[in-house]
């Protein structure tokens, strides 16, 4: 027994079948999957399974467990909740970045074979113009960081690696894992989103333990229900559910009132762009593209070790001014009101450089912009606006209250209940889904 806390039949199964694994065969099974849908314990056990097993936060001179998420902010709350714990890409990869040099003449081998491919006809300027096209392509990819394994990762010490969230984890990231040869216990919950592209790596084979079972307390939770509905596929008609959740149509519901119901959850980029316009003009600040000041939402889009920034973490601004074309300046400050920036000068705190690119995104879109500002980027802070997010930068997060705008988003019925399962599963205690 923890605290006050006794585990059920069905969870004392799994906590002896992880502890039977990882005593004796994890030589002959590297992997073991604990899977469960929403308010079925998937926590509960790992807590008495690591309790029961001895085992503690890997240290270098006392090896232990290394907790692992997909996201930055499934990091950062289990942080808040006493697990030290870190994103995956942060674990076990090192960042490569190519030099200006190496970009810059990358750009004159393209702008020689353009001349050279002016000479030619036929078949042979066809092939020229592939291989242009090849070489534009590769430039791009130069442009953005690149992963490299990490040989002195603690992944490579650890005597045990828990993977969180693991919805997300796509095919080369879970063979990367793998490759340091330790034992890895992953939590996943198969009803959730997978990847952008592609499926899950470790929710595409069955789970060694599938708990299905809901707790009383979670039982009773109206958001627990109406996901396990989404889930499953049976229809959500319009209604109130219980105290604090609703299905509404969204022409019944005002920006107004959608800004004062909690986070709001969409599908579409396109989407996201429409919702956070007309939430910041509810909220008072449509006047301009940039911030106005401490009172907007803002959402971090990239982690910055050492700022403390996480990609999916809110943060304040204050004292904005726009500095030129591609930037503003603001103090920052996270979720907790600590502040974040380099350190104060003459009694001033220090301010962050911040890119302009997302936040110009939703009043003219421009596909090219990211490419075409990708050295800007590599010194800049990135954020946007945070009124509203897609489900895909709300996984591994959660809120006190959340309005999910159901979009359509869903290439297929399976799509579908993924996303929104996972967009219902972000709320905690008030939920509105507008549809």
């Amino acid at each position: 027994m923890m605290g006050d806390i006794t585990p059920s039949d069905t969870q004392a199964q799994a906590i002896a079948a992880i502890r039977d694994w990882f005593q004796t065969r994890t030589d002959e099974q590297q992997v073991f999957r604990l899977f469960g849908f929403a308010g079925t314990g998937k926590s509960t056990v790992l807590k008495f399974a690591l309790d029961d097993l001895g085992l503690s936060p890997h240290a270098e001179d006392r090896p232990g467990v290394v907790t692992a998420t997909f996201t930055g902010k499934a990091a950062l709350v289990l942080r808040r909740k006493g697990t030290p714990a870190r994103t995956i890409h942060s674990l076990i990869y090192s960042v490569i970045e190519a030099t200006d040099e190496e970009i810059e003449e990358a750009g004159k081998r393209i702008a020689q074979a353009e001349i050279d491919a002016r000479h030619l006809t036929g078949f042979d300027r066809t092939a020229a113009e592939a291989a242009i096209e090849a070489m534009r392509q590769t430039l791009r990819d130069m442009k953005k960081p690149r992963f490299a394994l990490n040989p002195d990762s603690p992944a490579a010490s650890a005597k045990l690696i828990v993977l969180d969230e693991v919805s997300m984890v796509g095919d080369e990231m879970a063979r990367d894992l793998m490759s340091f040869g330790r034992p890895i216990l992953v939590l996943g919950d198969p009803g959730q989103l997978p990847p952008i592209k592609g499926e899950g790596a470790f929710t595409q084979q069955a789970p060694d333990i599938m708990l299905t079972e809901i707790h009383r307390q979670a039982a009773e939770s109206a958001i627990i229900r109406l996901a396990t509905m989404a889930r499953e596929g049976r229809p959500i008609g319009f209604g109130q559910y219980d105290d604090h959740a609703w299905k509404m149509r969204m022409a019944d519901v005002t920006p107004d009132q959608a800004l004062r119901g909690g986070q709001v959850i969409c599908g579409k980029n396109a989407t996201r762009f429409q919702l956070n316009n007309a939430l910041r003009r509810a909220a008072g600040f449509g006047g301009t593209f940039l911030p106005t000041g401490p009172s907007e939402k803002i959402i971090c889009l990239k982690n910055q070790s050492d700022l403390g920034l996480i990609n999916g973490m809110f943060l304040s601004l204050a004292d904005i001014a726009d500095e030129g074309s591609q930037y503003f300046s603001a103090v920052v400050t996270d979720e907790d009101g600590t502040h974040v920036g380099p350190p104060a000068r003459n009694g001033r705190p220090g301010r962050l450089r911040i890119y302009k690119g997302h936040f110009e995104d939703h009043v003219a879109l421009d596909p090219n912009r990211h490419d075409r500002d990708w050295r800007d980027k590599k010194k800049l802070t990135e954020a946007t606006f945070g009124w509203a997010i897609t489900c895909h930068k709300a996984q591994g997060s959660q809120w006190e209250n959340v309005v999910v705008w159901d979009d359509g988003l869903g290439r297929s019925e399976q799509d579908r209940r993924r996303w929104l399962y996972t967009a219902i599963t972000r709320a905690e205690r008030g939920l509105v889904i507008l549809a």
